[in-house]
Order: structure tokens, then C-alpha cells, then sequence
């Protein structure tokens, strides 16, 4: 069941790590961040497992919100 990990699994789990780890979650990402983790996360398949994908939907759901926020200029002064 060992599979190899790849580059983007790292970077995908370092993005992760990084909204984990504050109270602000998506405020320390950057706009082009924020859409590579948004790439990165959509090709993921959790088909397999209800819950992890129950999780990635709303995962998607935030990343999509702060994306808007910063195209569009709205919820940076919070």
C-alpha cells in the first residue's frame, strides 16, 4: 500500500500545513498560492472515502471565498 510521494503531494501538504497552523487560516496565503492549493486539492481524488470528501468540498468552498476576497478587493481589512 506504500505509494510514492510526490512533488506535488508535498506541496500540496506544505500549503496545507501552512492554513493549519494559524487562526487566520487563508490570510497568509498569497493570491497564487491560494490557486495552486485550490489546483492541487481539486485533483485529489477521495472518492473512496466519504468524509475526506466531504471535507475537500468545503476546503474548496473557503479557498474559492478568499480567492474572490482578493480578486475582487473585499475582506483584505478585516
Amino acid at each position: 500500500m506504500s505509494k510514492d510521494i510526490t512533488a506535488e503531494d508535498r506541496e500540496r501538504v506544505k500549503l496545507l500545513q501552512i492554513i493549519s497552523s494559524s487562526k487566520n487560516e487563508f490570510k497568509k496565503l498569497t493570491l497564487v498560492q491560494l490557486k495552486r492549493l485550490q489546483e492541487l486539492v481539486e485533483k485529489k481524488d477521495y472518492s473512496h472515502d466519504k468524509k475526506a470528501q466531504k471535507s475537500k468540498v468545503k476546503l474548496l468552498n473557503k479557498i474559492n471565498v478568499r480567492i474572490y476576497e482578493l480578486e475582487e478587493g473585499k475582506g483584505i481589512f478585516y
